[in-house]
Parts: C-alpha cells; sequence; structure tokens
C-alpha cells in the first residue's frame, strides 16, 4: 500500500519553524534560507488543503497546527533514534538510561529487580558515567543526574536530596563514642569529591567538630564514592560519604551512621530527559517507578 506523504522537506522545515516559531531560526537549523523555508511550509499547506500559521508580525500556531506538531516532532524523534541505532549497530528497543558511577552501582542496581517484574517486556540498558550525555547527538533516552537540578532545555524532575554522613561497620561503631575517636581510625576518603569541592575532607570535617590533633589522620584514598563505600562494609575504616548511597548498607545494618552527624546539602538527584520524549511509555514507565522509589528512600531517611 502506497503512502501518501507530503514532501518530507516540507514536514522537516514545518516542524522546525513551529518549533521556533520563527522561519529564521528555522533556516539556521536547517542550513537554508528563510525564504526556502517560507516556500515549502507553502507546499506543505498546499498539499494539506488547510493553512498551518497565522502569518502576521508575529509568527503564531493555528489551531491545526498546535494539534499536528507533537505528532511530527514525535515521528522525527523515531526516524533519528532509528538512524542512531542503525550507526551503532543497537537493533533492539532497548531504553537506555545514563547514571553516575556509585548511584548505578550502590542504589540503582539493587531497586532494579522491581522495575523489571513490573514492566518484563521493557529492555532496560544501564550507563554508568559521571559525564553529562548529550542528548541531541547520544543514543540515550533518559539519564539520572546529581546537582543544583539546573539542566536548561530538559524536563527535570527532583529525586531526593542528598546528605552526607560518616559510616562504618557496627564493630568500628561500637569503639566511636566521641568526634575525637576518628583520630584512632583508619578515615576513608572518596578523592573525587573531596577533589572537587562536593563536600568536606576529613581535615575540614573534623575541624568543624572541633577535633584537635589532626596531624595523626590516618586517610586512605579512593578515586570513587562506591569503591570508599566498599572498603568501609568491608571494614577497613569509617566513610564520610552520601545518605542514599549507603541507604540499602544502612537498612540492612553491614554500616551504621556515627554520633548522629549529618551535613544537609543543596543537592539533590534529579531524572532528566528531552521535553519532546514525554510520551514514551518505556521512558514514562521508567520515570514513574523511580519516582516512588526514591520517594520511599526518602521516607526511611526522614524516618
Amino acid at each position: 500500500m502506497s503512502r501518501k506523504l507530503p514532501p518530507l522537506n516540507s514536514l522537516r522545515a514545518f516542524e522546525s519553524a513551529a518549533r521556533h516559531l520563527s522561519f529564521a531560526r528555522a533556516a539556521e537549523e536547517l542550513h537554508v534560507t528563510p525564504a526556502a523555508i517560507s516556500q515549502q511550509i507553502r507546499q506543505l499547506e498546499d498539499h494539506l488543503g488547510v493553512s498551518l500559521f497565522l502569518r502576521g508580525r508575529k509568527l503564531q500556531l493555528n489551531e491545526a497546527a498546535e494539534e499536528v506538531l507533537p505528532l511530527v516532532s514525535e515521528a522525527f524523534d523515531q526516524i533519528e533514534r532509528a538512524m542512531l541505532k542503525v550507526r551503532s549497530g543497537r537493533t533492539g528497543e532497548a531504553l537506555v538510561i545514563s547514571a553516575p558511577p556509585a548511584f548505578a552501582a550502590r542504589w540503582l542496581i539493587p531497586h532494579l529487580d522491581l522495575f523489571h517484574e513490573l514492566h518484563p517486556a521493557i529492555e532496560l540498558r544501564l550507563m554508568a558515567t559521571r559525564r553529562l550525555v548529550d542528548f541531541e547527538v547520544e543514543d540515550v533516552d533518559a539519564a539520572i543526574r546529581f546537582g543544583n537540578g539546573n539542566y536548561p532545555g530538559l524536563a527535570v524532575e527532583r529525586l531526593m536530596p542528598e546528605s552526607i554522613i560518616p559510616v562504618a561497620t557496627p564493630e568500628i561503631a561500637r569503639k566511636i563514642a566521641d568526634p575525637a575517636d576518628f583520630l584512632q581510625c583508619s578515615l576513608l576518603e572518596d578523592e573525587w569529591h573531596t577533589e572537587n569541592g562536593v563536600f568536606p575532607d576529613w581535615e575540614t570535617w573534623l575541624a568543624s567538630l572541633g577535633v584537635k590533633g589532626q596531624k595523626k589522620l590516618r586517610i586512605r584514598h579512593y578515586g570513587d564514592a562506591n569503591l570508599a563505600i566498599q572498603a568501609a562494609v568491608s571494614g577497613h575504616g569509617v566513610a564520610l560519604t552520601w545518605r542514599s548511597l549507603v541507604s540499602a548498607d544502612l537498612e540492612s545494618g553491614r554500616l551504621v551512621p556515627l554520633l548522629n552527624q549529618s551535613i544537609q546539602t543543596s543537592l539533590a538527584y534529579h531524572f532528566v530527559m528531552p521535553k519532546n520524549r514525554s510520551g514514551r511509555t518505556d521512558v514514562l514507565a521508567f520515570r514513574q517507578w523511580l519516582l516512588e522509589e526514591a520517594s520511599k528512600t526518602s521516607r526511611i531517611e526522614e524516618g
């Protein structure tokens, strides 16, 4: 059966002009002239037999254009994703999620069994990276990011706030009754977060508690939060780390928080995705599940 589609160049010109509400910006995006954009849209309107814009001092969409624009945008998104899959060798319809490595290992993966039980038909691929992926050029559907929530151009939802706590095994915790007792312990430090100024190093944190004699500190350095936490679980010392990353360890009793000390931060984990993917059923299913699981974690921590 033959398809009675309008010329794809005309559809592309319409989608870009409607998204930007500007022939000039559409022309810049598609590397043509504004006159060419205008001509392509005229051809599309002639093909459809309806007008799509209210032309005046300011370009506006009419009712027909407002109704069809999301469908046309999603169609081009699907074409783009299909081409990315061909270039990358991906042929399946996996849902690709990017997340920071420590969060992926210590929070997300332990919770994923429930997601797979609820949505067995969704194939999930997890990409663990600290790098902020570029949704325009990379084959990634959504991401979990850690920061202040300022991600221009993306749909952003806050998952859970973050605080910093000292943790250790119950055996080590029994030896710590006062902040000065930290001087007798091996202190596990996540170099990436301290060197980037995300949270204080041990010297700074102990000084804030009034602990002196810091020249005696025994600090073991790790390049990643996951490594420092695993060292703490293995009984190698005390880790100063993010509460959410040790939530499962605290719940199981493998680790315990020390001296009721906590530093609340303005940072949080966020779920982000391109706004034009808000109609993807697999993305929405993952988003809904993630928000519910994050809410459970937050309630446990507050309790």
